[in-house]
């Protein structure tokens, strides 16, 4: 195959990244994915590192402008910048992620040293690079584990090796997928098509293997979705309301086992409300034998510091700090931004972080862990709470992005986690998508968006280890080696034959 000239394959570059969000919630096309990264690497065949470069950052632009488009929404429709200034914000920010993958490319044709790939680098080489730019992205300046090429796999073949390898570990192998299909395409060689035969038809088999083990017999949950306006949500003359409104469809669902409120549902501090209005709650919840939790935010003993923050009240009380922070969500990096323009003095925008070691909460009888809002798309920091968790929370604010891919995208991020730990997971959103997500990650059941709702379904919780669970990231990190290292013999052999 000859190389793209330099506007067809910057052309198609930047449609292949377009098309790749298609792979991912809401439109759940996850073949296109794999043809999207095949694509991607055949750009970069017969083309210098430069050109490379320019390939990359030009997918780059396709994927992050199209599939994180929802962060205009929340700089321009709820920070309350101009369309102009939120256009320009946002364009910087999937410039900056597209460098990602610019770098890569790059950095490809250096370590190859020559503009033709070979079979090996399609099936070793640029997998492992695409599993270091999938994993850099969600650990650089506090991670952006967003459009992980594993996650788009949920509901295909490859979601197999996710309670084995992790989401992360889908992703090398979807991208070995894309890289044998690029040999196939360039090279008709039919053992590339028998590759992904193997690959698939095993992932395809450990979709029948049960992890984990049901533990203890199953619990009524109630989600409570208040639908709240985000524009109004911290306005005083809102908090009153706001607590009869979950305080009276609380006292409605008493014969639930577990009833769950979402981030901030509460937009009082605890120690403000604690003895007019938690601590009755938690006697009426103990009455009724039945257990809360819910998001609100908490100072600490000496006042001099606030969390984000689950509670849960009933049979104990007991509090969880956000440990994970969303920057000028959360908090703002640079204060001297604030006052700038709105979004960077969002309310409640000071939040410390809370310590990794805490305890887990105890609700319903269970171990929970809990994980708020963006914290969940950390597949490692979810990994924390168990063996010891026998299910898991979700509490989330999702109103920020408005009618976009994110709610649907971040949905989809923690069914991975559901099948990564093998636990369900109890999703509690302020206007949707709330929903409850089994040990497999399959949706039972979802509430509309954008308006009031509680959603009630019986969570069966669960004991036990993943392979994944266990072992974390260990043995993708020795795959990845072991391909790289096959890699390098052979390709220090074909420098010794040339040179010969």
């Amino acid at each position: 195959m000859k190389a793209w000239s330099n506007q067809a394959g910057n052309i198609f570059a930047l449609l292949a990244g377009m098309a790749m969000p298609l792979a991912f919630a809401p439109f759940h096309y996850y073949p296109i994915a794999l043809l999207s990264v095949m694509l991607l690497f055949l750009t970069w065949q017969g083309v210098n590192a430069k050109q490379a470069a320019i390939r990359g950052f030009l997918f780059g632009i396709g994927l992050f402008g199209v599939g994180v488009s929802w962060i205009y929404v929340a700089i321009h429709q709820f920070g309350q910048a101009s369309m102009l200034l939120a256009g320009l914000l946002t364009a910087v920010f999937v410039a900056f992620l597209a460098l990602y993958l610019a770098a890569l490319g790059w950095g490809i044709k250096k370590l190859t040293t020559k503009t033709t790939f070979t079979t090996l680098d399609y099936v070793l080489l640029l997998p492992v690079a695409w599993l270091f730019f999938d994993w850099f992205k969600g650990w650089f300046l506090t991670g952006f584990p967003w459009l992980e090429l594993g996650v788009s796999q949920i509901e295909g073949p490859l979601s197999g090796y996710t309670p084995v390898l992790g989401a992360l570990g889908v992703s090398l192998l979807a991208a070995l997928s894309a890289g044998l299909l690029a040999s196939f395409w360039q090279f008709k060689r039919v053992s590339a098509l028998l590759g992904i035969a193997v690959i698939w038809g095993g992932g395809a088999a450990l979709n029948t293997v049960e992890w984990t083990y049901k533990n203890d017999a199953p619990l009524t949950v109630s989600l409570i979705q208040g639908n709240v306006p985000q524009d109004i949500k911290w306005d005083s003359a809102q908090v009153l309301k706001t607590l009869s409104l979950y305080q009276t469809q609380t006292q409605a669902l008493w014969q639930s086992d577990l009833i769950v409120w979402p981030e901030n549902a509460a937009t009082v501090f605890y120690h403000q409300a604690k003895t007019g209005f938690f601590d009755p709650l938690a006697i009426e919840a103990r009455e009724n034998n039945s257990d809360i939790l819910l998001g609100l935010p908490i100072y600490d003993d000496k006042g001099e510091r606030y969390y984000n923050g689950m509670m849960s009240l009933g049979t104990e009380t007991g509090f969880y700090h956000k440990r994970h922070l969303v920057p000028f969500g959360d908090y703002v990096p640079f204060e001297w931004l604030r006052g700038l323009i709105a979004f960077f003095d969002l309310p409640m925008s000071s939040f410390y972080p809370g310590a990794d070691d805490q305890a887990l909460l105890t609700a319903a009888g269970q171990k929970v862990g809990i994980s708020v809002c963006y914290e969940d798309s950390f597949s490692t920091e979810v990994l924390d709470t168990v063996p010891e968790a026998s299910l898991l929370v979700n509490a989330t604010n999702n109103a920020w992005y408005g009618d976009s891919f994110a709610p649907h995208q971040h949905l989809q991020i923690s069914q991975n986690r559901a099948l990564e730990t093998g636990r369900p997971i109890i999703r509690a959103t302020t206007n949707g998508i709330s929903a409850l997500i089994d040990h497999r990650g399959g949706l039972q059941a979802t509430t509309a968006q954008f308006e009031f709702a509680v959603l009630t379904g019986k969570v069966q919780p669960r004991q036990g280890m993943t392979f994944y669970a266990q072992w974390r990231q260990w043995p993708l990190l020795l795959l990845a080696l072991l391909m790289l290292l096959v890699w390098a013999y052979y390709r220090q052999n074909d420098l010794t034959k040339q040179t010969d």
